[in-house]
């Protein structure tokens, strides 16, 4: 039987750093283990990729949701990344921390060594930007931060239309200021994706005290008196029990860790007995609180120079293919977004609450699964809900670990939500009518001039909004009853298992989730370290 100090169970943005900082001490054994395959293609490295891999039958886990009666009964389709790197392998690449009041926020609600000021360190410890460092910014980190290789003559304008309006400019929205308009960083090195496994894991694959498997789907962890003491996996067809020395660590997401805690027997007692399943620990709030941003999608048909869409479809696409592969430049090394707006939606509020975000060009989810760039010259901007007020939940539809779990999000389910969105909705218009982006406008498409009053709008978000794939909150941290893990990421009631992930947050952050997920992977490996079990 195979015995590990440390079984790290999922290979995404967390549990990579988990692995390189665990292994980095020589004395400690370290299993990673990940249900998806190796990510190693041409797609997955190249930035522009990310149409590729939204619907990979390898790469993603293809998730819908339950049907929302709030959103016309639709299932809302839910991407996440299945692989070495997880969703950092497949996402947009964004590169946003959070507004340090986010932090602040998770310490005042009872998590010591949570603020601000504590986690800095550590968004510094993980980057090399390649601005250099500053009291704000890391430079000797394992993962690159670099600014867009194009910056188009439309997101300048859209930041000068932006800053008309008293929108602060910022050139770092990670920094002094983040309630401002400004460019964005993403995850990407000399043209190439940097993924959580890129960037932590590759580089010291070859360590002999650390071990990477894939296609290994875990079962339930295994207890004894309260104690985590290993895990059940299924590999190469194969059923084995995989033996902890220390500590199992749960970085699955999200979505994958409060359902694998279920199965393993901790969880809400009433909903285990329902499955058969004996009961380890009841443990409510595993699984509630699940909270995500609800997106909206808007875009505008554009004079020809305003927006890049020619040049990435038809023949010209074959052009910037050539231009990447000799240069690693051009438009396929880019991000998802250009220039990010971070602005209030009425201004009681303390700190901005909504996201928008801004691109020179344009593309549409079609139902066979194609993503393809729009024809016409259009720019899109987008807008979200940066802290929902409404949360929803992920329950087991069966015992079976090869089930999906239940995922009801609960989008638009308070009031304020519908709110915010709707003057997110007019935000937006009233910058794209303002100069001098404005004189690049030559009609707005979605949701289109018809759609103006409140009930309109709702009625267009019900129809057409849907999930920014940012989930969040499912084991969450704290000391009330609902609490999963305590400040250390502890799993309250049993002993020598962790949960280092998204899902311990207990408010989702401000902006884009991949950057602070692989922060809690590298202060959860820090608390790791400190707490370690002598043999």
């Amino acid at each position: 039987m195979d015995t590990y100090d440390y079984i790290i169970i999922g290979a995404g943005s967390a549990g990579c750093v988990l692995a390189r900082r665990l292994s980095d001490n020589p004395g400690h054994k370290v299993l990673l283990l990940e249900a998806g395959p190796p990510a190693d293609t041409f797609w997955v490295h190249t930035p522009a990729g990310m149409a590729k891999m939204f619907f990979h039958e390898q790469f993603n886990w293809n998730y819908h949701t339950e049907p929302m009666p709030r959103l016309r009964q639709r299932r809302m389709y839910w991407p996440r990344g299945r692989g070495l790197g997880g969703s950092s392998a497949i996402n947009g690449l964004v590169y946003i921390r959070g507004h340090r009041n986010d932090f602040d926020h998770w310490a005042h609600l009872g998590n010591p060594g949570w603020s601000y000021e504590d986690v800095l360190p550590y968004f510094k410890k993980m980057e090399h930007n390649e601005r250099g460092g500053d009291s704000y910014r890391g430079e000797n980190g394992p993962l690159w931060i670099s600014d867009p290789v194009v910056r188009h003559p439309s997101s300048y304008d859209f930041i000068e239309s932006a800053a008309q309006l008293g929108i602060p400019r910022t050139d770092d929205l990670n920094g002094a200021l983040h309630d401002g308009v400004g460019f964005m960083q993403h995850n990407i090195r000399k043209g190439r994706r940097h993924s959580a496994y890129m960037a932590y894991v590759e580089p010291v694959r070859h360590r002999r005290n650390l071990s990477v498997r894939t296609g290994c789907q875990v079962q339930r962890i295994l207890f004894e008196n309260q104690q985590a003491q290993g895990v059940e996996v299924i590999e190469g067809g194969q059923r084995r029990v995989v033996k902890a020395a220390r500590e199992v660590i749960l970085s699955a997401g999200a979505l994958n860790s409060p359902q694998l805690l279920m199965l393993s027997g901790i969880g809400p007692a009433a909903h285990l007995r329902q499955h058969g399943i004996p009961l380890v620990l009841d443990a409510p709030g595993v699984g509630q609180n699940l909270q995500d941003h609800f997106y909206l999608h808007c875009s505008y048909r554009c004079t020809p120079g305003s927006s890049y869409n020619r040049e990435i479809s038809g023949m010209r696409k074959y052009w910037q293919g050539l231009r990447y592969l000799v240069t690693r430049g051009g438009y396929l090394a880019l991000g998802s977004s250009q220039v990010a707006a971070f602005v209030k939606s009425r201004p009681e509020e303390a700190y901005a609450d909504l996201q928008i975000s801004f691109r020179p060009m344009t593309f549409t989810y079609h139902p066979n699964g194609v993503i393809a760039v729009d024809p016409v010259p259009s720019m899109a901007a987008s807008v979200y809900r940066l802290r929902p007020k409404g949360s929803g939940s992920i329950t087991l539809r069966s015992a079976d670990p090869m089930q999906a779990p239940v995922f009801t999000p609960n989008f638009l389910s308070d009031p304020e939500d519908i709110h915010a969105m709707i003057q997110g909705i007019r935000r937006i218009r009233e910058i794209m009518s303002t100069g001098p982006v404005a004189a690049r406008v030559i009609g707005e498409h979605l949701p289109g001039p018809g759609v103006q009053t409140d009930e309109q709008m709702l009625d267009f978000m019900e129809k057409h909004g849907n999930s920014a794939f940012h989930p969040a909150g499912t084991c969450k941290m704290g000391r009330d009853p609902m609490a999963v893990v305590d400040e250390r990421l502890r799993v309250r009631g049993v002993e020598r298992l962790r949960v280092v992930d998204a899902s311990i947050m207990p408010m989702v952050t401000s902006g884009n989730t991949n950057a602070p997920t692989m922060m809690i992977g590298e202060k959860g490996a820090d608390l790791i370290a400190q707490d370690a079990i002598a043999l």
